[in-house]
């Protein structure tokens, strides 16, 4: 393996060499709030990383991957963002399924569903959240019952489900088990999508765009081989999920954040809001901020490096996230009236207003914050957990 400086220089020329032709009008689209842009194009963009070897980048060798150190995995992620490359389409795939398969799965479930997604064949979503179970995830109730041949049949809903109507595929936590609460009786499936008993609604965001969708499960199917982990056992799994979610893609996603908040201090220059003193004073907090959100970062990459981020990563999350929401609140203030009014019909926003709008967001998906006070009081500061009806 190539040390940390020659990957960078590697990864820079690649990009440079392969994000042009049919792919450079690729460069800045997608990402949150503008998922619907160019998915055909990213998708077959997706298709070429993977033939030229630069998905899962930090998967062990044996598994499809590069094999990549904790420091190369930042360093192309950095990259990635700093070259503009547009929004990954198999994310959930590559940095939330496979590392829980790597870690928890079955070799007979590492044979079958790795490979098409270091292929970017098969695209995947995240069955979680439900009406009543969205930061409170314990409360779960579709559940999933054995058939006479041993299968699962699941029955319920899921909703804020980012990307579903694009995958073939979702990791469901369902109740297993009659009667059961709380954290036990869940199981961790992998259902299939594209069959009878499954249906798909978009959710129309502020934005205007459909990122999320409402998934109903209505006697669909998946084989008793789907099954990670023991019956029973769905938290402990999915809770390692949520670990891989905040690893070291968090370094790429803060290069995004510098480059928004140099715009910002550049709109501020441009339209004279900067010789306010409250926003310069404004403007400055979101630069320590960032600053801080990155060592938060860099800290929790020994967790990572450990195999999973451990609770400390709640501290990460909570501080980008309103760092974000804040910074959405600031461009407003920067732009001042105009930033009200859309650009034009019937609901065209520009990057500001979608910032604005879709970071409202960030402290609610992928764990509220009040769920990640809770994990930081009971699991980090060992206070007593919080008292439940």
């Amino acid at each position: 393996m190539s040390s940390v400086e020659e990957f960078r220089s590697e990864i820079r020329g690649w990009l440079a060499a392969h994000l042009t032709g049919p792919f450079a009008g690729l460069r800045g689209r997608g990402g949150p709030g503008r998922e619907h842009e160019a998915f055909a194009e990213r998708l077959a963009w997706e298709r070429h990383m993977a033939a030229e070897g630069w998905t899962c980048v930090g998967w062990p060798e044996e598994f499809g991957g590069r094999g990549a150190t904790i420091e190369q995995q930042v360093v192309f992620h950095e990259e990635y963002a700093l070259a503009d490359a547009p929004a990954r389409v198999n994310h959930i795939g590559e940095q939330l399924l496979g590392p829980t398969l790597i870690a928890h799965g079955t070799p007979e479930q590492r044979a079958r569903f790795l490979p098409p997604i270091v292929a970017a064949e098969e695209l995947w979503c995240q069955g979680y959240s439900e009406p009543d179970a969205g930061s409170d995830l314990a409360n779960v109730r579709t559940r999933a019952e054995r058939d006479d041949r041993g299968d699962w049949v699941v029955t319920g809903q899921k909703t804020w489900t980012s990307l579903a109507h694009d995958a073939q595929w979702c990791f469901v936590v369902a109740r297993t088990e009659a009667g059961s609460t709380r954290h036990a009786g869940l199981s961790y499936l992998l259902v299939p999508l594209d069959q009878p008993g499954v249906g798909i609604r978009p959710i129309r965001q502020l934005t205007g765009t459909s990122e999320f969708n409402e998934v109903f499960f209505d006697g669909a199917r998946t084989r008793a081989s789907h099954l990670v982990g023991e019956p029973g056992d769905g938290w402990r799994i999915a809770m390692a999920t949520l670990g891989f979610e905040r690893g070291v893609s968090t370094l790429g996603q803060q290069v995004g954040f510098r480059r928004e908040l140099e715009a910002l201090i550049e709109a501020a220059r441009r339209n004279g809001a900067a010789d306010d003193p409250l926003i310069r004073d404004r403007l400055a907090r979101a630069w320590t901020g960032l600053e801080t959100i990155r060592y938060n970062a860099l800290r929790m990459l020994d967790g990572v490096a450990a195999g999973a981020p451990g609770p400390e990563a709640s501290i990460g999350k909570i501080f980008w996230a309103t760092w974000h929401r804040e910074l959405g609140e600031l461009a407003m203030s920067v732009l001042g009236a105009g930033g009200t009014v859309a650009a034009g019909e019937p609901y065209d926003l520009d990057d500001w207003q979608r910032l604005f709008l879709f970071s409202r967001s960030d402290t609610i998906y992928a764990g509220s914050n009040e769920i990640q006070r809770n994990i930081i009081a009971e699991r980090v500061l060992g206070l007593p957990k919080e008292t439940r009806p």
